[in-house]
């Protein structure tokens, strides 16, 4: 790995709360990092598998997935390549959904992709980041990107109910700091669907800044029909329209993410 430090830098993207723009920032920030010539993995953790959609991997390519992940089947692993260079995929499908039943009485169950990953390290020793898109849920499937994870990126909308269940996620990553992951973070809290035109937005963001300070990013994602229309498409918003303001945004962000994860590498403009 290049700049982040040794090995790639596992984060996990999570809120309990749906429809906060999860699945979007993993799909844009993924692919503006290897816009700026990281090697991003990510890994779709959600059985809704929002996230390989728009990256434009068909159910009928999904090969090896998450959940051959979750189950063990670690010397199988394939790393799906995107449309996007540099941002690889494991995707997801409903079989997800029955993890939780799949591995009762399995007594490292919150411990697979950590498992995972350290069995057959090869198809991950060159990357840089791995993201993982968690599903809307405090699941085992939660909880083993937890595990697994150097920080946590939280998603929050900009919307009235914005820290409700927050402190829950706050309390989970507690608890597994002090139990089987010491070493996890959060990495910060990024305002999404900001909405310039509301006050409610712009006093959602205050409150949160005033809550929880300097673990809220400077960017906020707003707003914006680029973001919604670009999984129709199959593509990142970055390509559907790399112009619109949600796209700009997740640029920023990037550079903001990337100063905050140590990276040094020059972070040349996406021109």
């Amino acid at each position: 790995m290049s700049d982040p430090g040794s090995g790639p830098q596992i984060v996990a993207i999570t809120n309990q709360k749906g429809g906060v723009g999860k699945t979007t920032t993993a799909i844009n920030l993924g692919t503006a990092l290897a816009a700026l010539g990281y090697r991003v993995l990510l890994i779709d953790l959600d059985p809704q598998g929002n996230a390989s959609t728009g990256l434009g991997l068909a159910s009928t390519d999904r090969n090896f997935t998450s959940y051959d992940l979750m189950l063990g089947d670690s010397a199988a692993i394939q790393l799906a390549p995107t449309l996007v260079p540099g941002l690889q995929l494991i995707p997801a499908t409903p079989d997800l959904s029955s993890t939780d039943l799949d591995l009762v009485g399995d007594s490292r169950r919150i411990h697979k992709i950590e498992d995972a990953l350290a069995a057959n390290p090869q198809p991950f020793r060159e990357l840089d980041f791995i993201l993982v898109d968690c599903p809307p849920s405090l699941s085992l499937l939660t909880v083993n990107a937890l595990v697994a994870a150097n920080s946590v990126l939280v998603p929050l909308q900009c919307e009235f109910f914005a820290l409700e269940g927050l402190s829950q996620l706050m309390r989970t990553v507690q608890t597994i700091r002090n139990g089987s992951n010491a070493r996890l973070k959060i990495q910060g809290i990024v305002l999404t669907m900001y909405d310039r035109r509301n006050n409610l937005s712009g006093q959602v963001a205050s409150d949160v800044r005033d809550n929880l300070g300097t673990l809220v990013y400077d960017t906020v994602i707003p707003r914006n029909v680029r973001l919604s229309e670009a999984p129709s498409h199959a593509v990142p918003a970055l390509i559907y329209d790399r112009s619109s303001s949600g796209s700009v945004a997740y640029q920023k962000f990037a550079a903001e993410f990337l100063a905050r994860a140590g990276a040094t590498r020059h972070l040349a403009e996406m021109a």
